[in-house]
């Protein structure tokens, strides 16, 4: 007689919806990001007006980051969660179907404050449900989730194409499926009892190592998708190629966060936030020579986005050991702001060092490592204060 196959753990199942609300959040990021600018300038709009609707997504991200803090207790976890996803997906929906453009720009903000509320709280919840044993490992499955999210919005407008509602009800349904996953009962929901009555900007002082480390995130990644490929150009590489160092980078962030979650686990999480910051710093300098052979470009890049992502990764560990309750939500809430900030200064900058030098990508890369690395050194060394 055969016993009966043992049902998966409510934590693991739990973990596993969280994990799955994280690349929801990574993927209508990027499809809609993509697939909103290309309509509107396939409408003959100009960048301003594209750039005016961006605007509106990171409005609902700040108006969000103000409001969860206080929303989270009184309305609970699973519901906000649920409700960000649903209202994202029909926000999805409702961008083709909008008889008039400037319907278009309330849309976006409220898309903003869904995936805020999703970003924020997804972390959040992983962090409630893990043990200081493990941390680790479940915050590089969160961050690899999260890339592969990323990646999944291009990849869709690739399969489905561009024109007409079919890629805003694709990415509707997936996000709607994954509304009814995390509305089941056997997803375990931790409570949080007590209101932050902060705003971001206490948890900026409260949390600085983190939010450098997330601004730090945001400004690296966008500046590469903006230039790796155009740097690579300007050394000799055909285009074609160019624009796979992108995917081998993100292939390397998302293969090596579950091996530095693990390492994170079994060591001091400061010394191994700091060491990836140093080799990040280094490894950025190497990429003039490393692109002159294909093969040690790939290997380097693979490697290097690992470690770099990992910095993110160890950050949402330590700071989940720290912290709980409604300054868990705050802090979080906080670095999503930063995200934003870092993610509109990334381009600005590395776009200024590249007018002033051939090699200005790495060295703006491997400048903004060293200097993170040199603020979490500073804040471990104070007598009483540990990276946070």
């Amino acid at each position: 007689m055969h016993k009966p196959a043992s049902l998966p753990s409510p934590d693991l199942l739990s973990q596993g919806a969280v994990i799955a609300t994280a690349m929801i959040f990574g993927l209508t990021y990027s499809l809609s990001a993509a697939l909103i600018a290309l309509d509107l300038a396939e409408m003959g709009f100009g960048e301003g007006m594209i750039g005016a609707n961006a605007a509106m997504h990171a409005v609902g991200v700040l108006g969000m980051a103000f409001l969860l803090p206080r929303l989270v207790p009184s309305i609970g976890m699973r519901r906000l969660v649920v409700g960000g996803l649903l209202v994202a997906a029909l926000i999805l929906v409702l961008f083709p179907a909008a008889p008039l453009i400037w319907l278009w720009f309330p849309l976006r903000l409220l898309l903003g404050a869904a995936s805020e509320t999703l970003f924020v709280l997804s972390e959040t919840w992983l962090n409630s449900l893990s043990t200081e044993e493990t941390r680790g490992r479940a915050m590089g499955a969160y961050t690899a989730a999260l890339s592969v999210g990323f990646a999944l919005g291009p990849l869709i407008l690739s399969l489905v194409g561009t024109s007409g509602a079919l890629p805003y009800i694709v990415g509707g349904a997936i996000t709607a499926a994954a509304a009814v996953l995390v509305a089941s009962p056997r997803i375990r929901e931790p409570a949080v009892d007590q209101a932050s009555h902060g705003n971001p900007l206490r948890f900026l002082a409260l949390a600085p190592v983190a939010i450098a480390a997330t601004t730090l995130n945001a400004a690296i990644e966008t500046a590469g998708l903006s230039f790796l490929a155009i740097y690579a150009v300007n050394l000799g590489w055909g285009e074609t190629e160019a624009t796979q160092l992108m995917s081998c980078m993100m292939f390397g962030a998302i293969a090596l966060q579950l091996p530095i979650g693990w390492i994170g686990d079994k060591m001091n999480r400061e010394v191994l936030i700091v060491s990836l910051a140093g080799f990040a710093a280094l490894g950025a300098l190497v990429w003039p020579w490393a692109l002159m052979n294909p093969w040690t470009t790939y290997a380097l890049l693979f490697v290097w986005g690992g470690a770099f992502v990992g910095i993110y990764t160890m950050m949402l560990t330590i700071i989940g050991s720290r912290f709980g309750g409604g300054d868990l939500v705050g802090i979080y809430a906080a670095m999503g702001l930063m995200w934003g900030a870092g993610a509109l200064a990334g381009p600005v900058l590395a776009g200024a060092a590249m007018q002033a030098t051939t090699h200005g990508l790495p060295i703006f890369v491997a400048l903004a490592c060293a200097g993170f690395m040199a603020v979490a050194l500073g804040v471990s060394r104070k007598p009483g204060r540990a990276i946070s």
